[in-house]
């Protein structure tokens, strides 16, 4: 980052659009950053959209092995929110090779998961219980308002 600010002299607020708007997934696949446009281009054949999607799918499994390090174990893997929840493939490729760590997916489960529902998508065997978890982002949003509303009515400045 410095270098280019520096040498290159990207002005901050260049350096701040190319982080958050044109890295990640996009800079990656050159095509999007919407995991299901990553998934049809690849289905497709599209090479870097493919990558793309291995990158992300390597950086979940790396996550969870360091974790499991650090915990000496994992009881639960959950998958959540827009990607986890919709799909398969990222979560097939997230736990692929990972059964010496006792984690298994069951591929039928993980292929079935109805939308809003808890699925477990472990194979009854894995020592790791796998669970695809609906994300109600809105109640998160309306508890947290109302958290910070009534602190806002006891507080000593108002």
């Amino acid at each position: 980052m410095f270098y280019l600010v520096e040498k290159e002299e990207l002005p901050l607020n260049n350096l701040h659009a190319l982080l958050n708007r044109h890295s990640g997934l996009l800079g990656l696949s050159g095509y999007a950053a919407d995991m299901r446009d990553l998934i049809t281009e690849a289905q497709n054949g599209d090479r870097r959209c493919q990558q793309a999607i291995d990158v992300f799918c390597y950086r979940i499994k790396q996550y969870i092995g360091s974790y499991t390090a650090v915990m000496n174990g994992c009881d639960a893997i959950l998958f959540t929110a827009g990607i986890g929840e919709n799909a398969a493939l990222v979560r097939k490729k997230a736990v692929s090779e990972l059964d010496y760590l006792g984690i298994e997916l069951d591929d039928a489960r993980n292929e079935a998961v109805t939308r809003g529902k808890i699925e477990k998508i472990s194979t009854d065997a894995s020592k790791t219980d796998i669970y695809v978890i609906p994300t109600n982002e809105e109640l998160v949003i309306a508890i947290d308002t109302a958290k910070i509303a009534q602190a806002a009515s006891q507080s000593p400045w108002i």
